[in-house]
């Protein structure tokens, strides 16, 4: 029986996770299956990865062989590099303690590089709230001045026609004592 290591699609459409598991090859993928070892979600970022490591190594020593994705995953984890450096210390290529300390540099530096990753995506979102908010208030300064330009146009404009109202009443109060004096002769 080919045993293979892969992925088994969970979740709903355009947003999916995956279960690995270990299952006979012949199986459908979101078929039957020996054992779950583990769990991956690309939808967050970084993808997070929850593997049962001591149990994905023994199933690579027995022979289970993984997919490409499942492959990627492993090695993402070290788990491929763990198999390897056992195989080096089984056939006497090195000690035990020298496997051990290569894997866990590897370990070390891979963290660092997650963590770098965690930090370098929460700084460029703080980021870009800092350049949202300037581009914010730039467009309300704007905005304001716009309104504030507005506003003094129609009060220039109110008190032209505030000034053209007065001299019309002033025109009128000027030719009505006129027109009372034609008329009061003509009543004589």
């Amino acid at each position: 029986m080919a045993v293979k290591i892969r992925l088994q699609r969970h979740g709903k459409k355009n947003f999916a996770f995956f279960h690995i598991v270990v299952a006979d090859s012949r199986s459908p993928r979101d078929g039957r299956y020996i054992e779950q070892i583990g769990s991956y979600n690309p939808n967050t970022n970084p993808a997070t990865i929850v593997l049962n490591a001591e149990r994905a190594l023994a199933w690579l020593k027995v022979g289970a062989e993984p997919t490409l994705t499942a492959r990627r995953i492993l090695s993402y984890e070290g788990i491929l590099l763990r198999h390897h450096l056992d195989g080096g210390v089984a056939k006497g290529a090195l000690t035990q303690e020298a496997a051990d300390k290569k894997w866990n540099d590897w370990k070390a530096q891979r963290d660092a590089k997650v963590e770098a990753k965690v930090s370098g995506i929460k700084n460029a979102a703080i980021e870009a709230k800092k350049a949202a908010k300037a581009e914010e208030t730039k467009v309300n300064e704007a905005r304001a001045e716009a309104l504030a330009k507005k506003a003094a146009e129609a009060a220039a404009a109110a008190k032209a026609a505030e000034e053209a109202a007065e001299a019309v009443a002033e025109e009128a109060a000027a030719e009505a004592p006129a027109e009372e004096a034609a008329e009061a002769p003509a009543e004589a």
